[in-house]
This record gives C-alpha cells, sequence and structure tokens, in this order.
C-alpha cells in the first residue's frame, strides 16, 4: 500500500516546490538593489527546476525521491522567508544586513546543491547526457558564491585602507627596524624561482639608481643583453611589499587577513591550521601572537590593488617583450620574451588584444624563420593562444603570416613542431573568412591529406588535420580542391545530403574532376541516387551539373552495372525520346544519349532493361525506330553520334539487328548513314563507319552499291596519310570498312580501281613496314585494312582490267612478303587468302611453252656453220605443278613465287586463322586441276607433312582438320612409300583420327575415316570420293 502511495506523494511535493519556484523567480526581478545577485540566484532555482520536473516524470524514481524533494522544500521555504526582507515597502536595508541576505542565499544554493547530488546513477538509465548536465548543476551549486557590492565580514575597514596609506604604514614599521632602508617601495622579501610576475620575465632588470633596495631575487636566466638595456627597465612598475605573503614570499592570488592583522595567502594560512589540528595552539607566524579565533577574512581590498598592479604591469611587461623581440640580440632573449608573452595572455584577453595593439605580432612571425627550434616552437604556441576566440587576431595573425613556411613545417621531423603548426594551423581555420585563403596556398591540403591518412605515423597529428580539413570543408572551393587531391569524402556528402544550390556545385565540381578508376567506383555508389534524382529537377543549372557528373562516372565502364540498378536507364531514355524542355543551357538528350553510349559500351547485357512504363525495352523497335527517326531528322552532330553509337551495342541482339537491317535497307535511311561517312564531324563519321562494319556481313552488297551510288565515293574513304606516324582513327577505320564489303562485288572492286591509286596504297604499306606499327596507335589497323583492300582485287580476276592490275603490280610477290614481314596476325591471315585466290586461278593462266619457228630460216637452207641456231636445242622450263610456263607475275605460281616455304612457316602459327588461311593456300596445290603427283613430291621435298600433322595435333577446330586431314589423305593416295611411313609412325595421330570420326562433321569424319583405312585401322569401304 505504500508503495502505491508514494509516487502520489511524490507528485504533491513536486507540483508544490515548482509552484514555490516559479513565485521567487518572479519576485526576484522586482527587487531594485544588487539586481544582479537576485537573478543570479533566481536563475539557480529555474534550473534547479528543470531536475525536479525530470524527477517526477521519470519512469525510473529513485528509492529517495520524496527525501529529495523534501529537503528542497525547505531550502526554497527558507528562500522565501529571506526573499520577503527585500520586498518593496519594506525599511531600507543597511548594506550590513543586505550582505547577510547575500550570504544566506548562498548557503540555501548550496544546500539545494547537496540535495540534487543525493540523486543516484540509475535515475537515468542509459541517458548519460542527463546525468552529466545535473552532476555539473550540483557542483556548481555547492561552489556558489555570489559577487556582492557588500560584505558581512569583519573588520573590512581596516582593510580598505589605501595604498599610499599602507606604505606610510610599512615605512613607519621598517624605519623602527632599520635605518637604511628609506625607500617608499622597498621589499624585504626573498623571492623564490617560481615567482610569477618577477621571473617570468628574467630580461627585466632593476635600475640602476635603485641603490638602496635590499632586493634579493634570484636571475639564473637572465640576458646579458637585455641587462645593458634601459628601454627595459622603464615600463616595469615597483611592487609592494603588502603583495606578498609572509609565509609563501609570493605575490598573492587571495590574500585573506587572520585575527592578528596579518594577511596571508589563503591557501597557506589554511594548510598551517590543518598543520596543527585543532587541539593545539596557533600563534600568527609574524607577530608570534596567539591566535583565539582562526577565522579570517578576505582582504578584498588589497586583492583589487594587487590585480590592479598586475593588469598595469601585464601592460609593461607586454612592452618590454616588444622591445626585446625588437633587439633581437640573442635567441635565448627572443625565447624568453615570447615565452612571458605566453604567460601574460594565459586567460586574459585584454592581454591578447595589448599584445596587437603594440605591433608585436610582425615581430612574432618573423621568428618563425629562425633556426632554433625551441624559438619557432615557442612562437607557433603563442600565435595559436592569439588567435584562439577571436577572429580579428586570426585575421591579423593570417594576414601578416606566410603559409608556405607553416606548410614547410608540416613535413619537419621535430614532432613537437610539426604539432604546433598543425594545432595554429587548426585555430586560423576556424575563421569563415579565412577558410579560402588557407585552401588556396598551394600544398596546404594535399598535406593535410596526407597527414590524415597516416594515423599509424603519427594519430595526433592525424586527428588535428582531420579536424583542419572539417573546418576547411565549410568552403565549396576547398570541397572542390579536396577532391582533386582524392578526399572525395566532403564532396560526396555534400552532394547527398546539401540543399539544391549545395548539390548544384558539388555535382559540378564532380564534373570537373578526374577522379582515379579506384575511386570512380566507390563515387557511383555513392552519389548516383542522388545524381539521377537532380535529373527531374526544375532548375536548369542544377540538371546540367547533373547530366555532367552521370556523363564522367558513365564513362567509367566498371560504373555501368551501379547506374542500372540505380535506374538510370530509363529516365536517360525518357530524356532522349518523350521529354520537352526548351531554353534549356544545354541539350539533355545528347546529354542523356551519351550516358546511355557509355553504359551499354560496357559490355553488360541491355537487351531487357526498361526505357518506359509500357514495357517497353532497349532491344524493342520502339527504340531503333525513335533512334532511326532522329537520325533522319537533322539533329546535332553530338547527339548523332552517340544514338549511332547506342544502334551499335544494340547490333549484338538478334531482334534489334533484325530491325536496324529492315530499316537501313530503306533508301532513305541507308542513304543517312552513307552520307554520314563524310562528315566533317570526325568522331560521328568514325562511330558511323563502325556500325556499317557491323551491318556488313547481313547488308554488305546493298550498302555497297548505295556507297558506289554516292558522289565522292568510294574514293574518299581511302584517303593516303601524309605521314605514316599520323595516321586518324578515321582513316584506320574507313579502310577497314573497304576490305570488309564483300569482296566479289566487281562494282565496287572496279569503282576502287578507278578512283583509287593502288601504287600508292602498295607504297604506304611499305612504309608503314619500315617505320613499324608502333609509330601510331591506328597504323595497325590502316595496314590490315589495306591489305584487305589489295585482297579484294584478287577475288575478281576474271576482269581484265583487274587481272591486269594484279600482274602490274605482281601481287603474288607482295602477299608472299606480307607473311613473312609483318607482324600483324590479321595481315598475315589475309595474306594468305590473298594467295590462296590467285593461286586458284594459276592452273587457268599457266599455258604450255610454244617454241615459234622463224619463217626467214624454215625458206632459206643455209650451211650448217652459217646457222643461227644453235648446236644446242633451247631448254624451256615448265612448272610441274600447273604442267605450263609460270610466274609469280603472270601466273601467280606460288612455287615460282618461293611462298611454299612461307605458308609451310605459317603452319606453326599460334593463330589458328593464320593457320587455316595458310593450309587453305597450300591446298590450291594439290586441287585435281593441277599434277597432284609432282606438287606431292615437291611439298614431300620441303617437309610439308610434318608441317600438317603438327596443325592437327595443336588445333582442334573442325575446319583446320578437315583440310588437315584432306592434306594427308593426298600424300597417302600420291606420296608413295616414304609419305605413308611418315605418317604411319606418327604415333598420336590415330588417336586425333579417331576423336574426329566420333565428334567432327560429316565431312571431317569421312576424311578420318579414309585416312584410318589407308593406315588399315579400318576395314575397306566403298565410299564417294571427296575433294576440297
Amino acid at each position: 500500500m505504500k508503495h502505491k502511495q508514494e509516487p502520489t506523494l511524490a507528485n504533491s511535493v513536486a507540483d508544490s516546490l515548482l509552484a514555490s519556484i516559479s513565485g521567487i523567480t518572479v519576485s526576484v526581478v522586482c527587487i531594485e538593489i544588487e539586481q544582479e545577485t537576485f537573478i543570479e540566484f533566481g536563475c539557480y532555482l529555474y534550473r534547479a527546476s528543470i531536475v525536479v520536473m525530470e524527477l517526477k516524470t521519470t519512469e525510473n524514481s529513485p528509492p529517495n525521491t520524496i527525501e529529495i524533494l523534501q529537503s528542497l522544500s525547505k531550502s526554497i521555504d527558507l528562500a522565501k522567508e529571506i526573499l520577503e526582507r527585500c520586498q518593496k515597502g519594506t525599511q531600507p536595508i543597511s548594506n550590513s544586513e543586505l550582505g547577510s541576505i547575500i550570504v544566506q542565499l548562498e548557503e540555501v544554493i548550496k544546500h539545494m546543491g547537496e540535495s540534487l547530488s543525493l540523486i543516484p546513477s540509475s535515475t537515468f538509465k542509459d541517458q548519460e547526457y542527463a546525468e552529466l548536465a545535473v552532476n555539473s548543476l550540483s557542483k556548481e551549486m555547492q561552489n556558489v558564491c555570489f559577487a556582492s557590492q557588500t560584505s558581512p565580514r569583519k573588520d573590512i575597514d581596516m582593510q580598505m585602507l589605501s595604498l599610499d596609506e599602507q606604505a606610510k604604514k610599512e615605512l613607519t614599521r621598517t624605519e623602527t627596524e632599520t635605518e637604511t632602508e628609506r625607500d617608499l617601495y622597498s621589499i624585504n622579501v626573498e623571492f623564490s624561482m617560481d615567482n610569477p610576475y618577477l621571473l617570468d620575465a628574467p630580461y627585466i632588470v632593476k635600475s640602476a639608481s635603485s641603490s638602496t633596495r635590499s632586493s634579493r631575487v634570484k636571475q639564473g636566466s637572465m640576458s646579458s643583453s637585455i641587462k645593458a638595456s634601459q628601454q627595459v627597465a622603464q615600463f616595469m612598475e615597483p611592487m609592494y611589499e603588502t603583495f606578498f605573503c609572509p609565509l609563501t614570499k609570493k605575490i598573492m592570488d587571495e590574500p585573506v587577513t587572520i585575527e592578528s592583522g596579518i594577511t596571508y595567502e589563503k591557501k597557506a594560512i589554511i594548510d598551517l591550521f590543518e598543520k596543527h589540528g585543532n587541539t593545539e595552539e596557533v600563534f600568527c607566524p609574524v607577530t608570534s601572537q596567539k591566535l583565539v579565533s582562526r577565522v579570517f577574512n578576505s582582504n578584498i581590498a588589497l586583492k583589487c590593488t594587487i590585480e590592479q598592479w598586475k593588469e598595469r604591469n601585464e601592460v609593461a611587461r607586454i612592452k618590454v617583450a616588444r622591445t626585446a623581440l625588437s633587439l633581437a640580440s640573442s635567441e635565448q632573449m627572443v625565447l624568453e620574451a615570447i615565452k612571458d608573452v605566453q604567460t601574460i595572455c594565459q586567460g586574459k584577453p585584454q592581454n591578447k588584444l595589448q599584445v596587437q595593439a603594440v605591433g608585436m605580432l610582425p615581430l612574432i612571425i618573423r621568428t618563425l624563420e629562425y633556426e632554433d627550434t625551441n624559438v619557432r616552437f615557442a612562437a607557433l604556441e603563442l600565435l595559436q593562444k592569439l588567435a584562439e576566440d577571436d577572429d580579428d587576431s586570426k585575421e591579423m595573425i593570417a594576414e601578416e603570416l606566410d603559409f608556405s613556411l607553416i606548410i614547410k613545417l608540416l613535413s619537419c621531423s621535430h614532432q613537437p613542431l610539426r604539432h604546433s603548426s598543425l594545432l595554429l594551423l587548426l585555430e586560423l581555420s576556424k575563421s569563415q573568412y579565412l577558410c579560402d585563403k588557407i585552401g588556396l596556398v598551394p600544398g596546404v591540403i594535399l598535406m593535410l591529406i596526407t597527414i590524415k591518412y597516416k594515423p599509424s605515423t603519427d594519430v595526433f597529428a592525424s586527428e588535428k588535420a582531420n579536424e583542419t580539413l572539417k573546418n576547411l570543408e565549410r568552403s565549396p572551393t576547398n570541397v572542390k580542391l579536396m577532391a582533386e587531391n582524392g578526399f572525395l569524402e566532403p564532396l560526396l556528402y555534400n552532394l547527398v545530403v546539401g540543399n539544391e544550390e549545395i548539390k548544384t556545385e558539388m555535382a559540378s565540381y564532380l564534373g570537373e574532376t578526374v577522379l582515379e578508376h579506384d575511386s570512380r567506383t566507390y563515387v557511383a555508389e555513392k552519389v548516383s541516387p542522388s545524381l539521377i534524382g537532380m535529373v527531374h529537377s526544375g532548375n536548369p543549372l542544377t540538371r546540367m551539373a547533373a547530366f555532367k557528373a552521370l556523363s564522367q562516372m558513365s564513362s567509367y565502364q566498371p560504373n555501368g552495372k551501379i547506374l542500372i540498378e540505380a535506374g538510370i536507364v530509363q529516365i536517360m531514355a525518357e530524356e532522349m525520346f518523350t521529354r520537352r524542355i526548351y531554353d534549356e543551357l544545354m541539350d539533355s538528350k545528347i546529354e542523356a544519349a551519351a550516358i546511355l553510349a557509355n553504359i551499354f559500351e560496357s559490355g553488360l547485357e541491355h537487351e531487357n532493361l526498361r526505357v518506359n512504363s509500357h514495357g517497353h525495352t532497349m532491344a524493342s523497335d520502339y527504340v531503333v525506330y525513335n533512334i532511326i527517326y532522329m537520325l533522319r531528322n537533322s539533329t546535332p552532330d553530338e547527339l548523332n553520334v552517340n544514338l549511332i553509337r547506342i544502334l551499335s551495342c544494340l547490333t549484338k541482339y538478334p531482334k534489334s539487328m533484325a530491325t536496324i537491317i529492315s530499316l537501313v535497307k530503306e533508301i532513305e535511311t541507308s542513304f543517312t548513314l552513307i552520307e554520314l561517312i563524310n562528315n566533317p564531324h570526325e568522331e560521328l563519321a568514325v562511330a558511323t563507319i563502325k556500325l556499317l562494319i557491323m551491318l556488313t556481313p547481313n547488308m554488305g552488297h546493298t550498302l555497297a552499291d548505295r556507297l558506289c551510288k554516292t558522289r565522292g565515293q568510294p574514293e574518299n574513304l581511302i584517303q593516303i596519310p601524309n605521314d605514316v606516324t599520323r595516321i586518324t582513327e578515321k582513316q584506320a577505320v574507313s579502310a577497314k570498312f573497304l576490305a570488309e564489303l564483300p569482296h566479289q562485288n566487281l562494282t565496287l572492286n572496279l569503282a576502287l580501281l578507278f578512283k583509287i591509286a593502288v601504287p600508292t596504297i602498295l607504297q604506304t604499306i611499305s612504309q608503314i613496314q619500315r617505320s613499324g606499327t608502333r609509330s601510331s596507335r591506328y597504323a595497325t589497323s590502316y595496314l590490315e585494312g589495306l591489305v584487305g583492300i589489295l585482297v579484294r582485287f584478287t577475288t575478281t580476276l576474271y576482269d581484265p582490267q583487274i587481272l591486269f592490275l594484279a600482274r602490274t603490280h605482281n601481287f603474288t610477290m607482295v602477299f608472299s612478303e606480307l607473311l613473312m614481314k609483318s607482324s600483324s596476325d590479321e595481315v598475315q591471315r589475309l595474306s594468305a587468302i590473298g594467295l590462296e585466290n590467285l593461286s586458284s586461278e594459276s592452273i587457268n593462266l599457266s599455258k604450255p611453252p610454244q617454241v615459234k619457228k622463224a619463217k626467214f630460216m624454215n625458206l632459206v637452207n643455209l650451211p650448217k656453220f652459217l646457222s643461227f641456231k644453235s648446236s644446242r636445242k633451247t631448254k624451256i622450263t615448265v612448272c610441274p605443278v600447273h604442267r605450263g610456263d609460270c610466274s609469280s607475275e603472270n601466273t601467280f605460281c606460288l612455287v615460282n613465287a618461293k611462298a611454299v616455304d612461307r605458308l609451310l612457316a605459317c603452319l606453326d602459327h599460334e593463330n589458328a586463322e593464320v593457320v587455316e588461311a595458310a593450309l587453305s593456300a597450300l591446298c590450291t596445290l594439290l586441287d585435281d586441276k593441277v599434277d597432284v603427283d609432282k606438287s606431292v613430291n615437291m611439298l614431300n621435298s620441303v617437309n610439308a607433312i610434318r608441317h600438317v600433322l603438327n596443325v592437327v595435333k595443336e588445333h582442334r577446330q573442325d575446319g583446320l582438320w578437315q583440310k588437315s586431314f584432306w592434306v594427308i589423305e593426298k600424300f597417302l593416295k600420291k606420296g608413295g612409300g616414304q609419305s605413308a611411313s611418315d605418317i604411319s609412325q606418327d604415333r598420336l595421330l590415330p588417336a586425333l583420327l579417331v576423336s574426329a570420326f566420333h565428334h567432327g562433321d560429316g565431312n571431317t569424319r569421312q576424311t578420318a575415316e579414309k585416312i584410318l583405312t589407308h593406315l588399315n585401322k579400318m576395314p575397306s569401304y566403298n565410299t564417294s570420293g571427296y575433294t576440297m
């Protein structure tokens, strides 16, 4: 039952207590005397009321809640009684009575603080902040001391003697003791080295005229250069003996007067009393008077006098220090002066202002150039202290400071000096005005970032560098500089959580910043959603900045997946096809198309990516039709480039490829694309040619016909460079396009024959081979295209004009030379194809030799000795393979051109395509139209069968196996016992033949079966003949 009543009772007491506190806080405002003190009292009550409300409402009430509230209520009731004596309408209050009231109010606050300290920590659970706040308030209330204009202390009048009266009293006393000391300011106190007001400035010396003074101040480290200076001593005001505590021999901070009338330092006299205990008699250390009471009172007058003297002499010491820095006769003197100024400025803002007023800042900053590490360290500490909590001081220091020197100190090996430099920079960075100035100092941000990311080297420096960077982040310019130096977090944070203006600025910076590959993916993951959201903004500047940043991110291929997952495809498709915004600062269609092209070129599957809410995907007819429509309608070149790039990406999907082909076959579209080849915008022309190359396998003849019907084509596609080291991408892809178009297209071949100088092409090939393909980025591709164009002509040798061309320039020797001199696999493959095509015509061009007799010689029978005929018969060379008069130039004979060895060498190539092309060329020497027996004998003489067997072992492609087996069969049939022996001795061949028999296609199986039969590995069956 008791537990149920306690919450109700506690609430009742708390409500009553809060009402009383509210009434008191209202009433204290009306008290006219000591108004500041009473208002301060009311503030303490108000702060305590918050704790009372917390006790009332908390779910975890402590067991002693009622005791705490009742104790507070007693204190509030007492406060009410005390304050009633100060209300209006009552009799005037004397100073002594007012002082007594204030002391009583202090006791009330202290008692309340003690009550609050009884609240257990369990009351706050995990609310550490609340516990800390209550404990702090409790301690503050227990140590309260109201600054009153009146005091109830005893004998205050005696202590309020003026400075002159004290001096005269002291003079009278000293005259009695000694006749020699007559100076008004004489001091008979022996000082220790710890005296903060004399020895803090060891360069201060007494004037030589004070010969009657008997000061025994130790001056161990005083600078000899300063001792001779009269400028230093003139500022200092002498000290009064009464300033010093008889016990500590130091100037007093808290002077108190005891019963004997002697004043001591408060702490010193308390220690003396405690030393004697409560039972022993205590005597005054100076007068030896027995003390009846141990009560002491603050000597407020003396305390004020000492403080005023300190203030005057601190100003004087600042001037002395300035003089010392100006003289700067030694580094030791400079160090002492700086340290003294540090002491003077400790916790006293007015002294900092005085340092600035006397013009010390330039002198202090100048000392940073000293070689002495201690001087520089002290100067940095002093500058930091002067800059604390004062933006004006920060700006004055920054105006004089050479920041490059601070940057140099940041990298020095002396750790304290490095730390002080960092702390000064940290303090200056707290000024918003200085953020830009600091950030623009060359190297400062890079240095801070370097230190930040090396905590293992120096943890303290790393933390302070991080804090400095945090301060500098307030400047957008600094954020950009940080990003440029690899510290991207501030930029990314502002881009995600900032307002629209900040996001716009950060996105603009991101678009301009060149990012490392390692950081591009990280950036995309962090800010892609935010940037995509900015695209929908109605602010043109925001949209432009977002597009710029997205374009840069999309250019890095690994980011494609991240952007797709963020939903960029549909947004960009809408920008391209449906969204209409007029009078924008940019063309959003161009930007959107560029971003999509970048993403699709990354190689990701995008066929099924949705582009709108209607279910259309990237590979749908909707997208292809829209892009073709935009190309037909004279859109800007920059947009056309990206549209072409997107179409090129779509060609790898059968559905979209079929749609593209059907549209391009239309006359208008095909001519539109052909015309784009000649566009002066080179990037557009290159992109268009690349697209046409992709379409060539499916509609090559159509493109060739359209090309020949276009003015200026095809000759404009072959532009021979003046310098082979400066081949452009357009020249390379143009040559490749012509090489890729159907080789058998006679119309195109004749157009090339009549409009292109073949000798110039041959000369260019020769120049590229001499200078090397590494001389230009596109040299290899251009060379392959030129060789491909020459190969075109070998497919239409039935045309007399093209035959004449091949003979005139000896194409057989050209391709034979290219087989061995080129480092490009494609050039070797094309050369082998060219030789195959030429060799296929050799049997048709090779004719039996005919010896014609001269008619005149037949009609006239001359004597034998007058005959012009040689006694020996004329020997005519006949090609053993083609059975006629052959040459590399006229009949394209491979044997005569010595191309056989080169083709056999190509059979050992690693590239299967090169091997297959070379083998196909050699197969023309085993065709049924030639003399196979002699051809096999000729090939046996160069050990051709060994090369063929190696092909079977090294490659597994059906096409290669089929041709290799066909050649092996020919050798078995026509090569005699030697060939059969060489073939049968190959141990691996039977296993390969069995594998081909089981897994090869029809023709390969049939040929493998025949060889196995020849090798007696299979029974003989009647099979139909098969030829290549």
